[in-house]
């Protein structure tokens, strides 16, 4: 991936490809949509989200001046509905199930080689934006546990010792696709 090209120098980036003055005409332009509309908020928050796969604090602090709503209003809606989210989110989303059968099974010691691996917790995205991490409760596999969704595909039996290779099959992909400027 490349990222813009900014049209003022220092421009802060969002993610890998947007750059602030590439979405701020957009956001307003949603905002300009739905002003005046009576629970405007709420699309206005998910439009921004869509396009930019996270809502970092600064276009909320955007989206309060630019609709006269007080900024807590704003980020109590966000921090209300889990819909919303301000953590930007990897392009592969790991899911390690603790329910039951895979917590019994393991499924604590695949997290920990997880996070470990990644170098991140619960609820965070590495640094490259590659992987983001959270649990799941069952994914109703329960006789292959533990279990480790990556994306939609399950991975069955995993074991800590095979984090690194499992992880890493995914980074290739990555790899290849960059060379081909996919």
């Amino acid at each position: 991936m490349q990222t813009t090209m900014a049209t003022q120098p220092g421009s802060p980036k969002i993610g890998h490809e947007i750059e602030w003055a590439d979405v701020i005409p957009v956001i307003d332009d949603i905002i300009t949509r739905y002003r005046g509309v009576k629970g405007a908020l709420i699309p206005v928050l998910q439009s921004a989200q869509n396009l930019l796969g996270y809502l970092p604090k600064e276009i909320l602090i955007h989206i309060s001046e630019k609709l006269d709503i007080p900024y807590s209003e704003v980020a109590g809606v966000v921090t209300f509905y889990s819909l919303f989210t301000t953590t930007a989110k990897g392009k592969h989303t790991i899911r390690v199930c603790l329910g039951t059968a895979c917590y019994v099974r393991g499924g604590k010691d695949v997290l920990e080689a997880i996070s470990n691996e990644l170098s991140i917790e619960v609820g965070q995205t590495t640094e490259d934006r590659l992987f983001s991490l959270e649990i799941g409760r069952c994914f109703g596999a329960c006789g292959l546990a533990p279990v480790v969704m990556i994306d939609e595909t399950v991975h069955q039996r995993v074991k800590p010792s095979r984090i690194k290779e499992l992880l890493q099959s995914y980074r290739n992909v990555e790899d290849e696709e960059a060379k081909h400027g996919e």
